[in-house]
């Protein structure tokens, strides 16, 4: 029986922040998914965790993807080892293309950025412009208060409980790829009931 091969889009700081088990998880993500023959998508830089993340997967001989803004890219933060390393215009298109190369989502320590993209890819699912899994990889509990504010608008009814859902929590790097490389919960449409404001 063989295994399909997925894309895995992997979202991480530019940073390597201060607690240590960070760069040990996304190394070992990175690492892991080659491993296992997947292709891991990602921000294009060399530095921090997506550095870590990048160098883990091309050591273990696997296929990098790399996706950068030129204008970062002119900043010198640019891995230019990677497999591929596709160069946009803009944030906004590095996002798009990502989320169009990837068949799933790890999310992994980050800040701003991080969560930008990750929220952007739960966005497009919640409204249905793609049906994607995403992963939160709970590395060194980073992840517990954003869970509880996801819980919270879920009591506040600002969240539906089954869109709650598409934010799926990993313990581990062997959760976070089996999550990634599976199908999304199904989720209904925000808009089903237009009668709802």
């Amino acid at each position: 029986m063989s295994i399909e091969l997925k894309r895995i889009c992997v979202f991480c700081g530019a940073n390597l922040g201060d607690d240590p088990e960070f760069a040990i998880i996304a190394g070992k993500l990175g690492r892991m998914i080659a491993e296992a023959g997947h292709e891991v998508v990602y921000g294009g830089g060399r530095v921090g965790l997506m550095g870590v993340l990048a160098d883990a997967a091309l050591e273990a001989g696997g296929r990098v993807a790399g996706f950068i803004p030129q204008a970062l890219l002119d900043r010198e933060v640019g891995h230019r080892g990677v497999t591929e390393l596709i160069v946009t215009d803009s944030m906004h298109t590095r996002k798009a293309a990502m989320a169009d190369r990837a068949d799933g989502f790890v999310a992994l320590p980050g800040g701003f950025g991080t969560l930008d993209e990750v929220m952007e890819i739960l966005t497009w699912n919640q409204i249905g412009s793609i049906s994607k899994p995403v992963a939160f990889l709970d590395a060194g509990g980073y992840f517990t208060n954003l869970f509880r504010f996801f819980d919270d608008a879920v009591v506040g009814g600002l969240i539906k409980a089954e869109h709650r859902s598409m934010a799926q929590h990993a313990s581990t790097v062997d959760e976070a790829i089996a999550i990634a490389t599976s199908p999304a919960p199904s989720s209904p449409s925000k808009w089903t009931d237009p009668t709802v404001r």
